[in-house]
């Protein structure tokens, strides 16, 4: 008689201090703190090879997704707009922590061919992301007081000091990019971005970043993990509006739509997205066409080792 060589499925609902665990095959719920002693000590107790569905938190769900594949285990790890609607689709009456757990059994149970295990980052993309979200924090943090007290003329003073010490921290996180790059050996990667038009230093590092995080097949494929492709939605004669994934990291694609802008100054660039104004398009849109296309020249460069030429008039080809 053959024996099920299937590997048990466990799915994890992930809390800053807890995690709540169902497992499938013994139709379990459990609990632990979410610490890495106790991590480490939950891990013996399961067969090799065990198959574990984490829903995705930010930087919760990081020690536990770590130690789990250095232990041997496949990990996914679930985008959580995509578990939003597959508990939609599943009509689930309930959003609770077990439940979630429950539910990420079954998902990866029922869609588990079609996902890919969870790999670590190099060591150079966890810096630069984290400095990269920091930053974002950081002028997300500036732009509010600006507008909050830039207009009461008794705190003009006191913003000035304190915007002055917040570009101060901002300047000091753009130096650590820069060691990061060097000490990663990225410099000619970030310098082959840059000199794409519109591209800055902090886009291009962004860009960089995005390269070291898979093997990617092509351009769509990092599109894509941009979070910068289209989502069709046709049905019949009915053709819906197109939007975009978003199911990448927003910080790049903020720097991205800032490099787009920044590009739309140049000569070629402009009339690229003139052409794109002149059949309808809105600026936005307009301006995420640019983007996506500056995003796939930057791969190329990456993939192929290349120099970019410059450009020097209006081109055609796809978005």
């Amino acid at each position: 008689m053959a024996m099920n060589t299937q590997p048990i499925q466990i799915g994890i609902d992930v809390a800053k201090e807890e995690l709540v665990i169902y497992r499938q095959d013994l139709d379990q719920l459990d609990s632990l703190p979410n610490t890495p002693p106790n991590i480490r000590r939950w891990l013996k107790t399961l067969p090799e090879q065990a198959a574990l569905a984490v829903e995705a938190t930010g930087t919760y769900h990081m020690s536990l997704t770590e130690q789990a594949h250095r232990a041997g285990h496949s990990v996914f790890v679930i985008d959580g707009y995509q578990l939003k609607h597959y508990r939609e689709s599943v009509r689930a009456r309930a959003k609770t922590d077990p439940c979630d757990a429950r539910l990420l059994a079954r998902y990866l149970a029922r869609e588990g061919d079609d996902l890919r295990a969870w790999t670590p980052p190099p060591k150079a993309y966890r810096t630069l992301q984290s400095l990269l979200r920091r930053r974002s924090k950081l002028i997300q943090a500036r732009v509010a007081l600006q507008q909050s007290l830039g207009q009461e003329p008794s705190l003009k003073a006191p913003l000035k000091r304190l915007v002055a010490q917040i570009n101060r921290i901002d300047q000091l996180i753009q130096k650590r990019m820069d060691q990061a790059v060097r000490q990663a050996d990225l410099t000619e990667q970030v310098a082959r971005c840059e000199a794409v038009e519109g591209i800055g230093p902090l886009s291009a590092c962004a860009l960089v970043m995005a390269f070291l995080r898979g093997d990617f097949r092509n351009s769509d494929a990092f599109v894509a993990f941009l979070g910068l492709d289209v989502r069709v939605r046709d049905s019949g004669k009915q053709v819906q509006r197109r939007r975009l994934s978003k199911r990448g990291d927003p910080e790049i694609r903020r720097l991205l739509h800032n490099a787009a802008m920044a590009a739309r100054r140049h000569p070629y660039w402009a009339n690229v997205y003139q052409r794109y104004r002149d059949r309808g398009l809105q600026t936005t849109q307009a301006l995420v066409i640019l983007a996506r296309k500056l995003a796939r020249i930057a791969f190329a460069l990456m993939k192929n080792q290349t120099t970019y030429q410059a450009k020097a008039r209006p081109a055609c080809g796809t978005t």
